[in-house]
């Protein structure tokens, strides 16, 4: 069957292009082994945020004691359970399904493979794409080679996602943003939450300064951090998981990233290397003659916000329409727990390996009015070189909508003077830049 455009896998960046490309009158088909939608919607971003607020709610109770009177606060998980079923349509993707084809769309359902140039076999259907093909196949959760694992019901966020019960405890391996968000979550709820994190610190990516804030709130509310520690050796019997013969809980989250699987995909009948970890894009989303890729494919960053903005990117392309090539220096991402961790941009670590001019403004949350008056905990820190703002984090009530002031700094490459000069509204969270600045 000839069409214009295939694309393959349909999450958040391949919905994108698909539904954009159908709209604009093109032939599109979209394939897809599993929900339209894609991670994001129905094990991630969107059910997990809903388990986030409700422990922020449990969290905010707590602390009326200190600011007005007094409450008794009784948490019960079958409302969260609750919540993300309805979020999550039960995990049903009919309504995504049909925005796609609402837009003319064909939805195929099953596993894509490239078996040509800008041809797509799904089955026994054979796709000839007269303009090309999109590869948006995104990732799955990675699980190591532990000793003893396989075979044993472990949870990655999937099943975590799907708890309709709280175990009374939870190992969880990997201290990046999922598994710190959801052992705090649990944690709220009354399950006794351990955390392993391989590394020196919770969320190794982003500045020390986070993962330090992150793990002395997470100890102060009854997580137990534990940091250079990896799980070497586990084993479940009929009261749950031992892991590495001395911490033994009822469930263990396996939260250690994400990782692609391109070698079913067929791209070696494209010259494209199938072995890889990723698929090497262009600025323009391209990989080869005839075909794009978007999303977590690519190494950009396993954001559906990125997924989206490739898209976009990918869709000009497709249609022939002048733009902007991709450009990842003001990337934001966000951590969504309390304290939530917002960063754009380089690191100080990444800047300083980069640049030989590096200036670093700080200050401390508590110094802030807005911060003082809530007793919040956290800090701002701006990374400076030649004049401009390259990174930064804003850490504490709210930092990633903070951050959209600083994402908007780096990616306008807003004079740093011109920063200074700026009026921040008083008193609020966002004046600590103010602070930080001078």
């Amino acid at each position: 069957m000839d069409v214009d455009v295939v694309v393959i896998g349909m999450g958040p960046g391949g919905e994108e292009v698909a539904g954009s490309l159908a709209a604009a009158g093109l032939s599109v088909v979209g394939i897809e082994n599993n929900l339209v939608g894609g991670e994001c919607p129905y094990w991630g971003c969107i059910p997990s945020k809903a388990m986030v607020r409700a422990g922020d709610v449990l969290a905010e109770g707590r602390r009326v004691p200190r600011f007005a009177g007094s409450a008794d606060i009784e948490a019960s998980w079958a409302p969260v359970a609750g919540r993300v079923r309805e979020v999550t349509s039960a995990w049903d993707d009919g309504a995504a399904a049909e925005r796609f084809t609402g837009k003319g769309g064909r939805l195929v359902r099953g596993a894509g493979r490239i078996t040509g140039p800008k041809e797509v076999t799904v089955g026994d259907e054979v796709f000839r794409a007269r303009r090309g093909v999109v590869i948006a196949t995104g990732t799955a959760p990675a699980v190591p080679p532990i000793d003893g694992l396989e075979g044993t019901p472990y949870w990655t966020n999937r099943e975590a996602i799907e708890a309709e019960t709280l175990p009374e405890s939870l190992a969880v391996l990997g201290g990046g943003a999922i598994g710190c968000e959801l052992a705090q979550v649990f944690a709220r709820f009354g399950t006794r939450v351990t955390i392993l994190e391989a590394g020196p610190r919770l969320l190794s990516l982003e500045e020390p300064e986070s993962g330090e804030l992150l793990r002395a709130t997470f100890e102060n509310e009854g997580i137990d951090v534990r940091v250079n520690a990896k799980a070497e050796r586990v084993r479940h019997d009929g009261d749950g998981f031992v892991i590495n013969d001395d911490l033994r809980a009822e469930r263990f989250l396996v939260a250690v990233g994400r990782r692609t699987n391109l070698a079913g995909l067929g791209l070696g009948t494209v010259g494209l290397d199938e072995s890889a970890r990723f698929v090497e894009v262009d600025d323009r989303m391209r990989a080869a003659d005839g075909v794009w890729a978007v999303g977590d494919v690519t190494g950009k960053g396993a954001f559906t916000h990125v997924a989206v903005y490739q898209g976009r990117v990918a869709t000009r392309d497709i249609l022939g329409e002048d733009g902007p090539g991709a450009d990842y220096q003001a990337l934001p991402r966000v951590t969504f727990t309390d304290p939530e961790i917002g960063a754009v941009g380089l690191t100080e670590r990444q800047a300083r390996e980069r640049y030989a001019d590096v200036r670093v403004h700080t200050t401390d949350l508590a110094n802030n009015s807005r911060g003082w008056l809530h007793r919040a905990e956290g800090f701002l820190k701006l990374i400076e070189s030649e004049g401009r703002l390259v990174g930064a984090t804003s850490a504490g009530p709210m930092g990633g909508e903070i951050l959209g002031a600083l994402a908007v700094a780096v990616h306008g490459e807003v004079p740093v003077e011109r920063l200074r000069q700026m009026i921040y509204a008083f008193p609020t969270f966002h004046r600590a830049i103010d602070a930080a600045l001078l």
